[in-house]
């Protein structure tokens, strides 16, 4: 148990540090991003151990890296490129 918990931070804090270098411009404050990108792993763990019981460590990891995707894709704001304004502004 001691093993998922520690690889799912890593791999949450891994796939945040990833995403604040590879998208800066679209994403808040980095300790904000990389605090979520853990704290998402660490739940995605617990909920996949808890579903599937003592599974395997390669299982719980995926969902560990499932929901922390899903954690920082909430915190993605839209490219400005893309924004467009309103006929009355």
């Amino acid at each position: 148990m001691l093993l998922e918990t520690l690889g799912s931070a890593v791999l949450g804090l891994a796939l945040a540090w990833a995403a604040a270098h590879r998208l800066p411009h679209r994403l808040p404050a980095r300790a904000l991003v990389l605090s979520t990108g853990v704290a998402g792993a660490l739940f995605g763990a617990f909920v996949t151990h808890s579903a599937l019981g003592s599974a395997r460590l390669l299982v719980i990891l995926v969902g560990a890296l499932a929901l922390s995707a899903a954690s920082l894709s909430l915190l993605l704001r839209p490219a400005e490129r893309f924004r467009r304004r309103s006929a009355t502004a």
